[in-house]
């Protein structure tokens, strides 16, 4: 007999931007020069003082299992963090250190869903939010989003499309693949309309310190009951560490760190300790400095893709994101990205990775790759697209 997966597993999908990297990495070893602006990964090595620290940390033995929500020290730095950079008093005891945003995310849906309730979230959005509601028997709710709601979910939109099984409401601000914010007076209507309707609020906030004209709030500054879900992979470039955090109110904190002791065993424990150099100044130093740097490839990347007609109604106020209509150049942005990739040497992302809404229609861009690149793809999109 053959080997049969189950219907849960036959039934998630792939995560196609992962297909397409591992086509440009086989690309790269055949010799090809692929500009690479697939993958939501920073191209800046981790900040020297991080490494520094996990190397200490190597040094001095640390390297056994930790408490399962994490060692003591990071969840009292990063309830400090919040104190710095929102001003809020968060218990580091409703904080749980876990193996990256996936982690944290698997474990809030399934603390939140049972079998056959769903939870509420934007088309377009983070495809493997879907495959973990399928993973858990739970339902995922798509709501259709376009640029006249900034990409986003709304209050009206939240009561619009309550169902009785609707456990509650994911947001992603700023959000993968638009680089779309949720402002801090809809963020409030959101959270209350949430309420109202008797369920639960979770924010993915992977992307705070990454918003190029104003701060973006956290939601636990409108809301203490919402679920807040955040990664040491983006703003502080700590992608291949695998470390993240959530926030939860303080009765829900000891039922995920039961699922967390299950799941996880504990977090990896180098990258823990590497992590308490990330809240240091010169750290942060080093961020901000880079962040500059991702709002440089921004305003390269639109103001290209916009002389080339694609389709930018929004400027993207934060993460390192472009989603581009293309429907100028194609009704199948899937084979078309594959296109890209195979002729131009261009490794992009097309739009059935993130939902369903107009998904053959847009692109995704990710500028975490050098000017002088981005350039070089601009130039290849040209010769492609004019002769």
């Amino acid at each position: 007999m053959g080997f049969e997966p189950s219907q849960r597993v036959a039934e998630i999908e792939s995560f196609k931007v992962m297909d397409l990297l591992k086509r440009a990495k086989q690309l790269d070893a055949e010799g090809f020069d692929v500009v690479h602006m697939e993958a939501g990964e920073p191209d800046f090595a981790t900040a020297p003082p991080i490494a520094e620290a996990a190397k200490a940390a190597i040094d001095t033995g640390l390297t056994q299992y930790t408490p399962a929500a994490g060692i003591p020290e990071l969840r009292q730095a990063i309830s400090d963090w919040y104190q710095q950079r929102y001003n809020l008093d968060i218990s580091p005891e409703r904080i749980i250190v876990t193996t990256g945003a996936s982690s944290a995310l698997l474990m809030i849906f399934a603390l939140l869903t049972d079998g056959g309730q769903s939870f509420m979230m934007a088309d377009p959005g983070y495809p493997c939010n879907r495959q973990f509601l399928r993973f858990l028997e739970a339902k995922t709710q798509l709501v259709s989003v376009d640029a006249e709601q900034n990409f986003q979910l709304t209050s009206e939109l939240v009561k619009q499309n309550w169902q009785t099984n609707t456990a509650g409401v994911l947001l992603a601000s700023p959000a993968n693949p638009t680089g779309a914010v949720v402002h801090r007076d809809e963020l409030a209507e959101i959270a209350m309309q949430v309420k109202n309707c008797g369920g639960s609020l979770v924010v993915d906030e992977l992307y705070h310190g990454l918003t190029y004209e104003q701060d973006t709030p956290s939601v636990l500054e409108l809301d203490q009951n919402a679920f807040v879900i955040n990664s040491f992979s983006k703003y502080f470039g700590m992608t291949g560490w695998r470390l993240g955090w959530l926030v939860a109110p303080m009765d829900a904190a000891p039922e995920l760190e039961k699922l967390a002791q299950n799941l996880m065993i504990s977090p990896h424990t180098v990258s823990q300790y590497a992590a308490l150099a990330a809240f240091k100044p010169e750290t942060i130093q080093i961020l901000e400095q880079r962040k500059e740097e991702f709002r440089k490839r921004r305003d390269l990347l639109v103001s290209g893709l916009r002389e080339l007609n694609f389709d930018l109604p929004i400027t993207p106020e934060g993460a390192f994101y472009v989603y581009a209509g293309a429907q100028h150049l194609t009704d199948n942005t899937f084979d078309y990205c594959w296109s890209l990739l195979e002729e131009d040497h261009i490794a992009t992302t097309p739009g059935r990775d993130f939902g369903q809404h107009r998904c053959d229609q847009f692109i995704r861009f990710s500028y975490t790759t050098g000017l002088d690149r981005i350039e070089l793809a601009l130039e290849r999109l040209q010769k492609r697209i004019r002769g």
